[in-house]
């Protein structure tokens, strides 16, 4: 990676980092639409989280174990930015491998 690109990369990701920390705990507690369509019709209460939001790392975008509701906010959005930058730059990087392996680095 060239040093503009890296450049980029590292003030891209400061960014969505220091967005997700101070912004996310800020966010609407109003329900979205589908559950506020819940509410209305009254039907809210006969719903069933899926299996998968039962082991969920992070559930309702709080993070597990911290008491301060906006801390808890703040340290979901700081974890789940950098766990998506981390599997992107992963998967990025087994691409870049993949289509060099057959070539012997010179570039057209």
């Amino acid at each position: 990676m060239n040093m503009p690109t890296r450049l980029f990369v590292i003030l891209a990701l400061a960014v969505a980092v220091g967005l997700a920390t101070a912004i996310s705990p800020y966010a609407s507690a109003s329900p979205d639409g589908l559950n506020k369509v819940a509410e209305d019709k009254q039907f809210i209460d006969t719903e069933k989280p899926h299996s998968i939001q039962d082991d969920s790392p992070i559930p309702d975008y709080a993070f597990p174990g911290v008491d301060n509701e906006r801390v808890a906010k703040g340290l979901a959005g700081f974890v789940g930015v950098l766990f998506v930058f981390a599997l992107g730059y992963g998967i990025a990087s087994v691409v870049r491998r993949r289509d060099s392996g057959g070539r012997s680095g010179v570039r057209a």
